[in-house]
């Protein structure tokens, strides 16, 4: 649970840093002050991107591990940084930030296969096989037409990936710990700076929705079986019985006996 919370590092600073700024238009804090806890904000994520950060025992997460080294290295401006803010804001803000960063690492990955499943169909237009159904020999087939069910499978999965990415590209950040922020900070603008399509429009929906999460869950899960099925289709075509296809040394291993 510890290394899972601290896989938000790089977006807990990166929400600090722009609700430092937000404290700053709202004239919470001063220009100094802000400038002076984003410098030290980026010399905390520079101590992450390192690997030199060091956990303290009294850390209880990733919030208050980032909050006690910004104390460190610019002293006792750092806790002004939590003005209006709550750990419940924060993290509901952290894991859809992360969300948002891996699901589009996620997308780029899933048109690269897109593109190799087109590429390989194209190069064999003219290989015949046999279709199946219930692995009895039904129709002749194209290998081309085989291989690009698997293109539209994953054609759908990005349109459920692009679906729930647009739901989990709303900001909590500004809500506080359930009943929203005293201080004038401008959640529009807070948002606009993270990349955030939208503002959370109820402070105790923010706080508590994990929606995201179950989504993306259940969007890997149908993923997974996508993948699985083109994986034993490939496991099946190159066995000796079929014969179809030919596996490289570096997909494939030897027996164990």
């Amino acid at each position: 649970e510890e290394e899972v919370d601290r896989r938000l590092a790089e977006e807990d600073v990166r929400a600090g840093a722009a609700y430092a700024r937000a404290l700053g238009r709202a004239s919470v804090l001063t220009a100094d002050e802000v400038a002076t806890l984003v410098a030290g904000l980026e010399r905390v994520a520079e101590e992450f991107r390192a690997g030199t950060f060091a956990f303290a025992p009294t850390d209880e997460d990733i919030h208050t591990a980032v909050e006690r080294r910004l104390g460190e290295l610019v002293g006792l401006v750092a806790g002004k940084l939590h003005t209006g803010r709550s750990r419940n804001d924060q993290v509901a803000t952290d894991i859809r930030l992360f969300l948002l960063r891996e699901t589009g690492a996620l997308e780029e990955t899933l048109k690269d296969a897109q593109r190799t499943i087109v590429d390989v169909a194209a190069a064999h237009l003219d290989a015949l096989m046999p279709g199946y159904t219930h692995l009895q020999p039904a129709q002749p087939v194209r290998f081309s037409h085989w291989l690009m069910s698997y293109f539209w499978m994953l054609e759908r999965d990005r349109g459920r990936l692009r679906d729930l990415r647009a739901r989990a590209s709303c900001c909590p950040l500004g809500a506080g710990a359930l009943a929203g922020n005293a201080y004038g900070v401008d959640r529009v603008a807070l948002a606009e700076e993270l990349g955030f399509a939208t503002v959370a429009e109820n402070s105790m929906d923010a706080v508590s929705d994990r929606d995201m999460v179950l989504e993306t869950l259940a969007w890997g899960a149908m993923l997974g079986v996508h993948l699985s099925r083109l994986a034993e289709d490939v496991i099946l075509w190159s066995s000796a019985e079929f014969g179809f296809l030919r596996l490289d040394d570096r997909y494939s291993t030897g027996s164990s006996i």
